[in-house]
């Protein structure tokens, strides 16, 4: 079979088990996470297993570190993993829910009930977790999935798709409900993003390069968001302490994910108290920093470039911009950022407000690391990515993001005259 017929007949079989999900009870998907959940504990030691073959030839490839961490599957990330479908089976079933019901003079019922989206195409490299989280999210708001993930995690995509299969065999939904593409063609993925007739949505996860290309070949609506330059600015009133324990975190927690920081601003009536402190942190920690020249004349730096401001580095490397004030921090912020995450550590209460109000990013915080801008962290249960877009979701997308609404009319033989 051709790689077109073989997209065409999953996309055949994943629409035909979306209007059996839409109809499908809460119990039963909450059952079919909680099946998964046991799956996946169950056969720790096989997914490792299977997993293991992936990193061997990820580094016999020339993965590089960031790309390995993202693709383990440790006994840490095998809990999480489970940890996340409970969580998710514990969230409410958005699906049905009836909202803004009201009268209109006619004597008819207006409302808005919120349904599912269809069927979702998922396309993402390494991190074979993303394979959970998005079956997951899926299931519970009552979409089929049809799951691309790389090649270099096929054994582990495997694996985790036999898990999730043989939940939603025990919930009695169909085994269609969430496909994995078996083959590594990357025709296979031309073809996903180009069936309109049986894929509702597509959402890449993976580098710059494949989600600008998704964006600019699909045929069908994407959500997604292209890098993650995430700012950090130290405020002139901010407190010393969390100003510390903040830009520290946002860099250093994790390397390879696009919620670390990538550049931090720092008011120059602050630069020369907090930096060098906070240089010898990220020195230590082996973190490479390149600065303006107001910054080097602080603390050993590389002279950052034109291109630094632009870069997402998913590695332990920081730009720092010492700026005059907040004004233009928000300034830097809008001519560089990618809309994904930007804080602001200050104890001003006014300022506060003004930065979320002005700063025009899918997650602005005040006084928190951006490691945050997650969807576990925001009790969304998992993520099935970050939308930097305006339309149809923004930030961490959820169960709600995986939803659409529909007016429902409600009339006892009313007739319009």
């Amino acid at each position: 079979m051709n790689i077109k017929d073989y997209m065409q007949n999953l996309g055949q079989a994943a629409r035909a088990a979306s209007r059996i999900l839409v109809v499908a009870t809460t119990e039963q998907k909450n059952k079919a996470l909680l099946a998964m959940a046991a799956e996946l504990e169950t056969q720790a030691e096989f997914l490792k297993a299977e997993n293991a073959k992936d990193l061997v030839a990820g580094k016999a490839k020339g993965l590089d570190a960031a790309m390995l961490d993202r693709l383990a599957i440790t006994d840490q990330g095998v809990a999480q993993m489970a940890e996340g479908l409970r969580q998710i089976a514990g969230l409410v079933d958005p699906i049905g829910e009836i909202t803004d019901l009201r009268y209109r003079p006619s004597g008819i019922q207006i409302g808005k009930m919120r349904v599912p989206l269809g069927v979702v195409g998922i396309i993402y490299e390494s991190r074979p977790n993303v394979t959970i989280d998005a079956a997951a999210l899926c299931l519970k708001s009552g979409n089929a999935a049809i799951l691309r993930g790389g090649s270099e995690a096929a054994h582990s995509n495997r694996a985790l798709a036999a898990c999730i299969q043989a939940g939603l065999e025990q919930a009695g939904l169909p085994k269609t409900s969430v496909q994995v593409v078996e083959t590594t063609d990357r025709e296979a993925v031309g073809e996903l993003i180009s069936m309109p007739k049986y894929v509702d949505v597509i959402i890449p996860r993976g580098g710059k390069s494949l989600i600008a290309r998704i964006s600019e070949q699909a045929r069908v609506p994407v959500i997604k968001h292209l890098d993650g330059i995430c700012h950090v600015y130290i405020d002139d009133d901010a407190d010393k302490d969390k100003a510390i324990k903040v830009a520290l975190n946002a860099k250093t927690h994790r390397y390879g994910v696009c919620n670390a920081m990538e550049t931090l601003l720092i008011a120059e009536s602050r630069a020369a108290e907090i930096l060098p402190e906070l240089a010898s942190l990220y020195q230590q920690k082996g973190v490479e920093l390149r600065g303006c020249e107001k910054t080097c004349a602080l603390i050993q730096a590389k002279l950052a470039t034109e291109e630094d401001w632009q870069t997402e580095y998913l590695a332990p490397i920081l730009s720092i911009r010492v700026v005059k004030d907040m004004q233009m921090a928000m300034e830097h912020i809008a001519e560089y950022t990618s809309a994904h995450t930007e804080s602001i550590i200050t104890e001003n209460l006014t300022k506060a407000r003004q930065f979320l109000a002005q700063v025009d990013s899918s997650s602005v915080m005040v006084n928190a690391s951006t490691r945050f801008a997650d969807g576990f962290e925001y009790g969304l249960g998992a993520e099935i990515g970050i939308s930097t877009d305006k339309f149809h979701a923004r930030g961490p997308v959820g169960l709600e993001g995986l939803t659409s609404q529909k007016y429902i009319v409600l009339g006892d033989g009313h007739i319009r005259v």
